[in-house]
């Protein structure tokens, strides 16, 4: 540099190198330069990211999953406007009002692209203060003492979980059947029985002791967490940023 401009800008002693007056004069204005370079830079990065979401999630999900994780992509996307809307049906994409949507499912519906995130696993979950005195639960058969909570569309979970661990289903207690696997899981925090439920979707009651996981035996449902959206439509930056965000959660637990 100092050989194009001919002129000395740094001054060389045996310890360290200092600008000279020249240099402090050269320097300056290069220096704000490079400032508004770096904040165009961002500004690029961020635009690129700019944009609204509407999102649609099954209450259960809303509520157990992705609220306690969504400060995490506002911290990483606070430029993207995102909508969340309650929903335990499919969603008509060709109206217009939802980009994407989580479904549960075995990922075969003809009308939208789906993106597989994770499977479903059952783990049985139960209250601290559903077990009583002289009556722990030490193996998967001590829960034959205590009443196994059902979903009503998925009452065949339990015989499944049961036959997988070489347990005979017909000396198990029936106990409530409820309409979704959320009130199945506050059934069992209020401490009315066994649930089935995916850990991840009701770590707010283990955090708070409210459930607790009897065993580390899973079961394998036919059934997975995805990601899904319009057929053939061209991801926009914030839908783009979502997936990838979503992705990243999952994977991580």
């Amino acid at each position: 540099m100092e050989s194009f401009l001919g002129i000395e800008l740094f001054r060389r002693t045996k310890r360290k190198v200092v600008l000279t007056e020249a240099g402090e004069n050269y320097i300056k204005p290069i220096k704000q330069i490079f400032q508004q370079l770096e904040q165009a830079t961002a500004d690029l990065k961020s635009a690129q990211h700019a944009g609204s979401l509407k999102l649609a999630v099954a209450p259960s999900f809303l509520t157990r999953w992705l609220m306690p994780r969504m400060e995490r992509f506002q911290a990483r996307y606070p430029d993207i406007e995102i909508e969340i809307r309650s929903s335990m049906g499919l969603i008509d994409f060709s109206l217009g009002e939802i980009d994407m949507a989580v479904y549960f499912g075995n990922g075969e519906w003809s009308d939208v692209e789906a993106h597989y995130l994770r499977p479903i696993r059952l783990a049985p979950v139960c209250s601290p203060k559903l077990i009583k005195p002289g009556q722990p639960i030490n193996e998967p058969e001590d829960m034959r003492l205590y009443p196994l909570l059902h979903v009503s569309k998925r009452s065949d979970e339990w015989h499944d979980w049961l036959v997988q661990n070489d347990l005979d289903p017909k000396v198990f207690r029936r106990g409530l059947m409820f309409s979704s696997g959320s009130l199945t899981a506050g059934a069992a925090a209020q401490g009315l029985g066994i649930a089935l439920a995916d850990v991840s979707l009701v770590t707010p009651e283990i955090e708070s002791g409210q459930l607790q996981v009897l065993f580390d035996k899973q079961l394998d449902t036919n059934r997975s967490f995805y990601l899904v959206f319009e057929k053939k439509r061209a991801l926009t930056p914030a839908m783009a940023a979502f997936k990838e965000w979503i992705i990243e959660e999952m994977n991580d637990g």
